[in-house]
């Protein structure tokens, strides 16, 4: 059986919460209102960081579901799409593009697992070559306009739940998997995989970490892709040998023997 590797996105592969990223253009193009990013960035930013119970966290989602009511999806993903690569290569780590790398050349799958709506997922995960991506969905209507409810909310349970079904469907061995994140909202990813991995872990998983003895990092090194490529492509289809040795530059080659051996050294 083949076996994956699933990485949370925010915080994790990026340096900050995706919504917060594009809620700048949103707001530009007229879809919200400064005060309302502020608010709502702001609380998810602190829950995020801190903690909270499922019940503060479901009137989050409801007020973040509230702002976007009325709105039309395939607006929404054309602002993201037109915006994507000025937006998220100035906040990719170069530390998690690393081992996405790192793991495909072991002939493992990437997957982006995170709660952010599919419209920012899909977008990101064409541009890293992920293989498949798990996210929440909104409802819309017949005419393509957000409800203000849910369809799927891949929260730490949910997201659990689709890689088990993700796992069942495709054939993975989750036993030889790796499961990256940030926060401890996501210990039911981390304690499905053989391989649970900290990131810039919040409090609460740093300290569940340290008593079950996973594996740590931090990620630190934020990186332009446009300067570690040799094309100016804004989409990036695979990372496959060739494309990461044109992705780290005239020395790719010795570049991805490195990774290689590491991957080897360190995957399971």
């Amino acid at each position: 059986m083949e076996s994956a590797a699933f990485f949370d996105l925010d915080r994790t592969v990026i340096t900050k919460a995706s919504i917060a990223a594009f809620s700048g253009h949103l707001r530009r193009d007229g879809l919200i209102t400064r005060r309302m990013v502020l608010r709502a960035v702001g609380s998810q930013l602190l829950y995020a960081r801190l903690g909270a119970g499922e019940e503060r966290m479901a009137k989050l989602r409801e007020s973040l579901l509230a702002l976007s009511r009325g709105w039309e999806r395939d607006r929404v993903a054309q602002i993201v799409r037109e915006r994507l690569l000025e937006t998220v290569e100035p906040i990719l780590y170069a530390e998690a593009l690393e081992l996405m790398a790192g793991h495909h050349l072991a002939g493992q799958r990437v997957y982006l697992v995170s709660a952010s709506p599919e419209e920012i997922v899909l977008p990101m995960a064409e541009l890293l070559g992920a293989d498949g991506v798990i996210c929440s969905r909104a409802d819309v209507d017949a005419e393509g306009r957000y409800t203000g409810r849910i369809a799927f909310f891949a929260d730490g349970a949910n997201k659990a739940k689709a890689i088990a079904e993700l796992a069942e469907t495709v054939g993975l061995d989750l036993a030889a998997s790796t499961a990256y994140s940030d926060s401890v909202a996501d210990l039911p990813m981390l304690e499905l995989v053989g391989r649970p991995v900290a990131v810039n872990a919040d409090r609460a998983l740093a300290r569940l970490a340290r008593s079950r003895n996973w594996e740590t990092c931090q990620f630190t090194k934020p990186v332009r892709l446009r300067d570690r490529a040799a094309s100016a492509a804004p989409v990036l289809t695979s990372l496959s040998l060739a494309v990461a040795a044109v992705l780290f530059g005239r020395r790719g080659r010795r570049r991805v023997l490195r990774l290689q051996e590491r991957a080897t050294a360190a995957l399971p």
